[in-house]
């Protein structure tokens, strides 16, 4: 099996996660990739590389897409990101701990691409709910998982 990387798309990370993610990386020795477009830290950690690309809205996913193997592992909030790492047999999951898959990511397209019409209509949308620290734990236990079951 060929050793799994960790992408982390940095530009949207949450700063809850960060020490979450550096713990996995450090007990299990995960080469990560941290890409955005602007420093972004997570830790020091030998295990941890930076790559900032150019300013622009999909200059870190078009960076990720690029390096990012089968088996690989992104963390990403960008679903249409998700659904191109898919595309590859990556895997990807959410900062509240989703994990896309061949089976839901079109779902979760069609739903984005959904609430996008509706705004660009004039109508205004909530959002997504505030990041709590329940989602940063269901995070950590999606990611858990997801290295016991592919490390």
């Amino acid at each position: 099996m060929a050793q799994l990387t960790i992408f982390v798309d940095g530009d949207a990370f949450v700063n809850l996660l960060k020490p979450i993610l550096l713990k996995q990386i450090e007990k299990l020795a995960i080469k990560t990739v941290v890409v955005a477009n602007k420093k972004i830290n997570i830790g020091n950690s030998a295990h941890i590389e930076y790559i900032i690309v150019d300013a622009g809205a999909d200059e870190a996913d078009h960076k990720i897409v690029e390096l990012a193997k089968e088996g690989d592992l992104v963390i990403t909030a960008d679903i249409p990101l998700a659904d191109r790492i898919i595309t590859k047999n990556a895997h990807a999951i959410d900062h509240r701990g989703e994990l896309y898959t061949k089976e839901n990511i079109k779902q979760h397209l069609a739903m984005r691409d959904l609430m996008e019409s509706i705004r660009e209509m004039g109508e205004m949308t909530k959002g997504p709910k505030p990041y709590t620290q329940k989602d940063a734990q269901s995070f950590a236990n999606a990611l858990n998982a997801f290295l016991q079951k592919h490390h």
